[in-house]
């Protein structure tokens, strides 16, 4: 313990005992590097300096530009894939349609044409669940087994030939039509 009666050692004589000792003034601290500045951000659409009105800024040319054209391999590969999606209904079909429709003309011949056949696929099943609806109930449920069990079921084995056979078809490097097909895409 030290002597209340005796000035502290390190000069801080003037000080009350019953106050609290004050604290040492802050240290200079060496100044704080600043990030660089930045250009200020130019709204957007509005031409960068130096760019004439019209001219689309560089980080924009390539956003809106549409994909290279595909190569024959390519394309007879997503023109194939087109037709094998079938098996999955008509989402595949309609994905590669629009995605490929403007890459390579074998995809947009046969991905139209498995599209158009999935619609028509897909009105002969709507068909089918009318009819066993409004047959069953003449017929105590006969016809609604066969229209709306045994009929889709059926509808769904061709729509699977097709497609593999077209998927094959195209593959090889043909093309390929479907025997029954109304053409809703041009």
């Amino acid at each position: 313990m030290t002597d209340p009666t005796q000035p502290p050692a390190d000069g801080q004589g003037d000080q009350n005992p019953q106050q609290p000792p004050q604290q040492q003034p802050y240290q200079q601290q060496p100044p704080q590097q600043q990030p660089p500045q930045q250009p200020p951000q130019q709204p957007y659409g509005a031409p960068a300096a130096g760019q004439p009105a019209g001219a689309v800024p560089p980080q924009q040319q390539y956003a809106s530009a549409p994909g290279a054209p595909l190569d024959a391999a390519q394309d007879k590969q997503w023109a194939s894939f087109a037709h094998l999606g079938g098996i999955l209904w008509f989402l595949p079909s309609l994905i590669i349609w629009l995605v490929f429709k403007d890459r390579g003309r074998l995809t947009d011949q046969e991905a139209k044409e498995a599209l158009n056949w999935q619609i028509t696929w897909i009105l002969a099943w709507v068909v089918s669940q009318i009819l066993g609806v409004i047959i069953g109930s003449f017929t105590f449920g006969i016809g609604y087994l066969l229209f709306s069990l045994l009929i889709p079921w059926a509808l769904y084995i061709v729509n699977l030939v097709f497609s593999i056979l077209g998927f094959v078809r195209v593959n090889s490097g043909g093309t390929y039509r479907y025997p029954i097909n109304f053409r809703f895409i041009k």
